[in-house]
């Protein structure tokens, strides 16, 4: 991976912070996934699922009972003991998260608010290469933590590893389906799978795009692109930085693989060591995409990471109190990446291309709703009566006036 510095770095930053998904490609095609499903229901979410999904013919949507039973039947010891150590990591930290309720009262005026859980919500967990156990996990337990009671689950050919989790978990619902037509499925709902409050869960590029387009009728968590890692160090060691780097650029070609440091000698390590990288889908990234940026101060290689915003940063302990943007941060030498994506308890459902700049990975808050609540005593009122008048009559809003002087003639 190539050492940039000065101008030539400079630009690399300008570049990537001004990275944007390129989902209009593939609207027209997703868009046309996404209303076939709509009008026709079943039909069109079987006829996609048999040709992408590895549906068999007359195979039933919904995995059954006995099916998630077997797979955790079949499970290792090993395989459940993670899972159940990684998921009591998880919904832990989902507690600790949680908005509460609250109240404040003084002269007359109570104010608060009270938290409520979506209905449901309908979980994605991608298929493909690599079948995500841990997505089932960090969609599922924070949803089941806020309290939703329908929560569904949408898989393409599931393998028993994610039916096994699901059962441990106490998922009823879980459908053999992914992509565009999944969706659009949870977003409108067919006669099988019924229709959803909120979408979650990170997915390929036709699933980020449906989930744009469906937006508008039912809540989605944010668009997820490919992954990005930023290792910002002075004092890291360089076998560290460099595993967190392909560990994180094995998940796709287009990940975004990026070194920042102050050190030259750190810098020239980290590129020796990335050289010889012999993970093919690693390599491609860094080779693509990588980049070791040289600043010249410490400031400057701050300000370079919180202008791009990444998906994942790992720090200094020193430099922790000057993030500023980034979906999950990572503390010191031996806070590996990995252990985000699969058991220290933070969600690994994260925000990319810039979008860390306006808000934070997936948490339990997203499946919850905050309703502030007011109540006003006759004195509380009356404190400010007049502020009210004069603000509505000002606006031009008379009625509103009015609703007050109803209560306080003088007011």
């Amino acid at each position: 991976m190539r050492i940039l510095s000065g101008a030539a770095a400079s630009r690399r930053v300008r570049t990537i912070e001004g990275r944007t998904s390129d989902f209009e490609k593939l609207e027209p095609t997703v868009r046309k996934i996404v209303v076939d499903v709509r009008r026709n229901g079943d039909q069109a979410l079987r006829k996609y699922a048999e040709k992408w999904d590895g549906l068999v013919s007359r195979q039933p949507l919904k995995v059954s009972a006995p099916e998630f039973e077997a797979a955790w039947a079949m499970s290792s010891r090993e395989f459940r003991r993670s899972l159940q150590q990684a998921a009591g990591n998880i919904r832990r930290f989902c507690e600790w998260q949680s908005a509460r309720d609250w109240n404040r009262s003084s002269g007359g005026l109570s104010v608060g608010q009270i938290v409520r859980p979506l209905a449901s919500v309908g979980c994605y967990v991608p298929g493909g290469r690599h079948p995500l156990v841990s997505t089932l996990l960090m969609t599922v337990i924070p949803a089941q933590v806020a309290g939703v009671s329908k929560i569904r689950v949408v898989s393409p050919n599931p393998v028993p590893e994610v039916l096994a989790a699901a059962h441990m978990l106490g998922v009823t619902e879980l459908y053999r389906v992914g992509g565009a037509h999944a969706i659009s499925a949870l977003a409108y709902g067919t006669r099988t799978i019924p229709q959803v409050d909120k979408i979650v869960g990170p997915g390929n590029l036709y699933v980020t795009v449906a989930k744009k387009l469906v937006s508008f009728d039912c809540a989605i968590d944010f668009l997820a692109g490919p992954t990005e890692v930023v290792i910002l160090s002075d004092r890291g060691r360089a076998e560290f930085i460099t595993a967190d780097l392909v560990a994180q650029a094995e998940h796709d070609t287009a990940a975004l693989p990026i070194f920042i440091t102050t050190s030259k000698d750190l810098a020239k390590s980290v590129s020796q060591i990335l050289s010889q990288v012999r993970n093919n889908t690693a390599a491609q990234a860094l080779r693509r995409n990588g980049a070791v940026l040289l600043a010249s101060t410490r400031q400057e290689a701050i300000a370079w990471a919180n202008r791009i915003a990444p998906e994942h940063i790992t720090v200094d302990k020193r430099d922790l109190p000057l993030i500023q943007n980034a979906g999950s941060i990572f503390v010191g030498n031996y806070s590996a990446q990995a252990a985000g994506d699969y058991a220290s308890g933070p969600n690994h459902v994260l925000p990319t291309a810039g979008v860390a700049r306006f808000r934070g990975g997936l948490s339990v808050n997203d499946f919850v709703k905050v309703i502030t609540v007011q109540e006003l005593s006759r004195s509380g009122l009356s404190k400010i009566g007049k502020t009210i008048t004069c603000l509505a009559e000002i606006e031009g809003l008379t009625a509103h006036a009015e609703s007050i002087r109803t209560r306080y003639p003088n007011a």
